[in-house]
């Protein structure tokens, strides 16, 4: 895989970046496969116990390269098309599924699959300027990457139809209240920011954060009753766990655990 999306581990923080700045890392096929390939490696990469995202340049991602559609290539057929996308798709599903904390840096502006992938993360540190916007209808689409699915379970039915059927751009300050971004911090701190988060989870328990996601997501689709017996799972599996000997020592000792991701 070239250049295009670039993977660095560090202390068990994989750093994910989408490299095509002078396209404001608007997605190609090359980079969603990178994307994809980046995301396969988070999951299974026992060493990777945390994710951040990010892109270069000063932006996350714009969504799809609209200049590169409309230069109207050779068109395929309809399952073709839509066989591309479901497996360029696959990042956000893998970021949001596994067992690990993904972190997103969004910065300069966050729009179409851009915020798509940046919602399917589990948290997201915004800088004060960034733009955020569904984008879709705008450019006659009705939206993938996962960001209707996203949006309605983060934020409901009715403010998901406002956001993409009116498709406003968003501030920093205006998504924070809504819910969509967990921090905003100034333009020059975000990177700052978004990196001392996503390491703080790299240092964390990860098999704990890894139950913690895993009963999150079980909530979205699971009843009441099967939720409770994987909580009574997942909670008596931690307890077996060396961080959590080590964090109910650290706290009869009165000082902050170290954590293996043991």
């Amino acid at each position: 895989m070239s250049d295009i999306v670039l993977q660095d581990l560090d202390n068990g923080l994989l750093t994910i970046t989408m490299n095509r700045p002078d396209r404001r890392n608007a997605l190609n096929p090359e980079m969603t496969q990178g994307l994809v390939a980046a995301a396969r490696r988070a999951q299974e990469d026992h060493d990777v116990r945390a994710v951040l995202i990010k892109g270069a340049g000063g932006t996350f991602c714009v969504g799809g390269d609209v200049r590169s559609m409309a230069a109207g290539r050779a068109p395929l057929p309809f399952e073709a098309k839509r066989a591309n996308l479901r497996r360029g798709m696959e990042v956000s599903r893998i970021l949001h599924q596994m067992a690990k904390p993904v972190v997103a840096q969004l910065d300069g502006a966050a729009a179409g699959a851009g915020l798509s992938i940046a919602l399917s993360c589990d948290l997201r540190v915004a800088a004060s300027s960034v733009k955020i916007t569904t984008a879709f209808a705008k450019v006659g689409f009705s939206g993938d990457y996962g960001g209707t699915y996203f949006l309605t379970k983060m934020l409901g039915s009715a403010k998901a139809r406002e956001l993409y059927l009116m498709s406003p751009v968003l501030s920093a300050q205006e998504a924070l209240a809504l819910g969509m971004v967990t921090k905003v911090v100034d333009n020059a701190e975000v990177e700052t920011a978004a990196r001392d988060l996503a390491m703080s989870l790299a240092q964390g328990p990860s098999i704990t954060y890894g139950y913690i996601k895993t009963n999150i997501n079980n909530a979205e689709t699971m009843t009441l009753e099967a939720c409770f017996d994987g909580e009574s799972i997942h909670h008596t599996r931690c307890s077996d766990t060396d961080d959590h000997k080590e964090a109910a020592k650290a706290f009869v000792e009165k000082r902050k655990p170290v954590f293996k991701g043991q």
